[in-house]
């Protein structure tokens, strides 16, 4: 995957990782748009779980205005 659209599969989790209550419920959420869409193009969908998981764990900490 190139690196824009890396960068578009971040703040897209970013942005869809928002919607948990809590570091729990975005972590879940977060891996499983991080996977589904590594698979859909072409990456590695244990790091793409991996990446949107900690995105929607870290997501209040570092955009408190977009994740609570």
């Amino acid at each position: 995957m190139g690196k824009p659209l890396t960068l578009l599969a971040i703040v897209a989790t970013l942005g869809l990782a928002a919607c948990g209550d809590n570091d729990l419920e975005r972590g879940v959420s977060g891996a499983a748009i991080g996977a589904v869409g590594a698979e859909l193009t072409g990456g590695n969908a244990v790091t793409g779980a991996a990446v949107g998981g900690a995105a929607g764990v870290f997501c209040d900490d570092l955009t408190p205005q977009l994740c609570r």
